[in-house]
């Protein structure tokens, strides 16, 4: 099962909570969808910290290993483990019919399950510069040209609204299987893409101050000017393709 599942499963479960009109709450349902879930998670029932793809110090100098090695072994671990903390909760509240109790998690298992799939993906998104590059011919530079008129307008779009996230948060180009166009969002936060707008992420900027404040001090933009020298074009181009499939 994919991480991104434990947002569904929070999210789902609080949306059923606050909008059923019945007196009647499946608490067998949720329980074994609880209980799967974390019996299907690695490691004895829980999310691990993923391996990055690439050392530490490989996205030198746009980001560096220090920053990579805070960003990382501290903060997406502490993701990690408070995501896991949330769902033995979810297991118990569910086991025990606790219903105010699963409302109670949604903050935590939006905010920790969020945190977790998006550093995931982020990592993904990056590697060393010059060792990819966007194919002209590629069905991903078509796409953008068909939504945006041109990679360069894609880019730019995309970095003034990461830029201008306010506070900390996210700037996303996601796939709309509803339209078949992509389309740039920002999320507050670590609000995750899809399961907050149902938007497919193809590339995700990280713009919490974490991510930059010790090589870029608080200028955020020639952070997101930087991190298109280090994206990994063959992995949007192929998180497209399975999008679009």
């Amino acid at each position: 099962m994919s991480s991104k599942n434990v947002v569904n499963i929070g999210l789902k479960a609080v949306k059923h909570f606050q909008h059923s009109k019945s007196s009647k709450i499946p608490f067998a349902d949720l329980k074994k969808s609880s209980s799967a879930y974390l019996s299907s998670v690695p490691s004895g029932g829980k999310h691990i910290l993923p391996d990055l793809p690439y050392d530490y110090d490989a996205l030198e100098p746009c980001i560096s290993a220090e920053t990579m090695t805070l960003h990382h072994k501290k903060h997406h671990n502490t993701y990690v483990t408070n995501l896991n903390v949330g769902l033995e909760k979810l297991d118990s509240f569910v086991s025990s019919g606790n219903v105010s109790g699963i409302i109670g998690l949604q903050d935590a298992l939006r905010f920790n399950g969020g945190g977790h799939l998006n550093h995931t993906l982020f990592w993904e998104n990056l590697c060393p510069k010059g060792s990819t590059e966007l194919k002209s011919d590629g069905l991903f530079a078509k796409e953008i040209e068909k939504s945006f008129g041109s990679v360069e307008n894609m880019k730019s779009q995309l970095s003034t609204a990461s830029v201008g996230v306010q506070g900390s948060g996210w700037g996303w180009l996601g796939y709309n299987g509803k339209n078949g166009k992509l389309e740039i969002c920002t999320r507050s936060n670590q609000d995750p893409l899809e399961a907050t707008t149902g938007l497919t992420p193809i590339i995700g900027i990280d713009v919490w101050e974490h991510a930059y404040y010790v090589d870029y001090r608080n200028v955020r933009p020639d952070y997101v000017k930087a991190i298109w020298d280090v994206l990994n074009w063959d992995v949007a181009e192929k998180r497209l393709i399975d999008a679009k499939k």
